[in-house]
């Protein structure tokens, strides 16, 4: 059994990121300050999912607990396939609600700033289909580990929490627009 400890993970990663965001500026023989800070933000928004999506939610004695690789049960995959069937399933109203919240609502930042980062993701079917692609890699990447799910309802709701973003996105971006015209 592996226990793979949230701190140290962080670090780790964060050090991973640094190093290679260096070595891109020392290839392209430039460092542009606002694009490494729309990157960074990136990368805080995919550490915040991922931090609520493999660890668990609660604390032990003040700690985020472990995520653990059970070699033994690594096959053991639970799945929920049937959309909405589970969602519903907790003791008390309000875990409902931090679920269904929060599984969205952590999506909205990924939604605007990958819009606004990624100039590549120029259609709304290229941005969709990113949001959706990136929320099905982390419930695929649960797989391994039996104390995770890998949720349809997560797909979903991580889907939607990125549309609103990019929603949001759009929104602004037309308000902007209409702000410009006014002048």
């Amino acid at each position: 059994m592996i226990l793979i400890e949230y701190w140290p993970s962080l670090a780790a990663i964060s050090c991973l990121w640094v190093l290679v965001r260096a070595l891109f500026c020392i290839k392209d023989k430039q460092f542009n300050l606002k694009r490494e800070l729309q990157l960074l933000l990136v990368y805080v928004c995919i550490v915040v999912v991922a931090r609520f999506t493999f660890f668990p939610f609660g604390k032990v004695e003040g700690k985020i607990q472990p995520l653990i690789l059970d070699v033994a049960n690594m096959w053991n995959f639970r799945i929920n396939w049937l959309p909405f069937v589970n969602l519903l399933d907790y003791g008390e109203k309000r875990d409902v609600l931090i679920n269904v919240i929060g599984n969205t609502a952590m999506f909205v930042p990924l939604g605007i700033v990958w819009a606004v980062v990624y100039k590549k993701l120029n259609s709304h079917a290229k941005v969709i289909s990113a949001g959706i692609g990136f929320s099905l890699m982390i419930e695929i990447l649960q797989l391994p580990f039996y104390d995770r799910v890998t949720d349809v309802d997560d797909l979903i709701l991580n889907s939607l929490g990125f549309i609103i973003g990019y929603g949001i996105y759009l929104l602004a971006k037309a308000v902007k627009r209409e702000k410009r015209k006014g002048k």
